[in-house]
């Protein structure tokens, strides 16, 4: 898991869910602003559970999501558990692993390969801070979206523990690791990767959940008074960057190695 941080899907909608922080934050708006990005981690992170789909499922939660803007259909309010569970995993495939898909993942979203710079930047990052990636349910890269949204839950964890113990100064760092992070990874790339999402999705839950994911990230990105390009744009192909391979002078070359001739 993430040292602080718990990795499963959240269970748990908070009550209200706040789509936007003020000018003077509060630990109450840290904590919730931290819940709706472990919702969106758990919608994102792998296919939903039964668990995860039957708290969201509940009167209260439906009624918070409600209050957010979001509007899901009969696909997602009707069906039994099992079934629903069926339709979102395959959609799930679809959408994010299957060949043709979109995967919620940085690198791939910004460079059009795996394992880029992204991914070893916020290596780097999660290190320095103190959080660690252990074994979920399947293997995900450390730069995937549910990832990178759990990391952002924690630092605002962190923001609303500071402001409980009346330690100002500790709040202003943990909030500027949260604006760098937003600055660095998320901010230029996840706006326009949930306008394609809510644009492919055929399910009402993805569609919605894309829409709160683009509406949160504007909102985060507004309050904190962040300027970040979005460089995913939404696109459905992504051209591969070149792959740099550093060259070493002192490396011998063909013609140069011993027995070559």
């Amino acid at each position: 898991m993430l040292n602080d941080l718990a990795l499963e899907t959240a269970v748990r909608v908070p009550l209200p869910l706040p789509v936007a922080a003020p000018e003077e934050a509060t630990q109450e708006d840290c904590l919730a602003r931290a819940g709706v990005c472990r919702l969106l981690a758990g919608a994102f992170i792998e296919e939903p559970s039964a668990a995860f789909i039957d708290a969201l499922r509940q009167p209260e939660s439906l009624h918070s999501l409600e209050e957010a803007g979001l509007r899901f259909e009969k696909d997602f309010t009707t069906p039994d558990t099992a079934a629903l569970c069926e339709a979102l995993s395959i959609e799930y495939s679809t959408l994010f692993t299957a060949s043709g898909g979109f995967p919620p993942v940085e690198s791939v979203r910004l460079t059009g390969r795996y394992q880029q710079e992204p991914l070893f930047a916020v290596k780097e990052t999660y290190k320095r801070a103190g959080f660690e990636l252990g074994k979920g349910r399947f293997f995900v890269f450390e730069d995937q979206l549910g990832v990178e949204l759990t990391f952002i839950a924690g630092l605002l964890e962190r923001c609303a523990a500071a402001l409980g113990a009346g330690d100002p100064a500790e709040y202003r760092r943990q909030e500027r690791e949260l604006k760098r992070f937003w600055t660095v990874h998320l901010g230029k790339w996840v706006r326009g990767y949930a306008r394609l999402i809510e644009r492919a999705a055929e399910q009402s839950f993805y569609r919605e959940m894309a829409r709160l994911l683009g509406d949160f990230a504007e909102a985060e990105i507004f309050a904190l008074r962040l300027r970040i390009d979005d460089q995913d744009k939404g696109r459905l192909v992504v051209p591969k960057s070149e792959v740099k391979v550093e060259f070493n002078p002192d490396e011998p070359v063909c013609g140069a190695c011993p027995g070559s001739k």
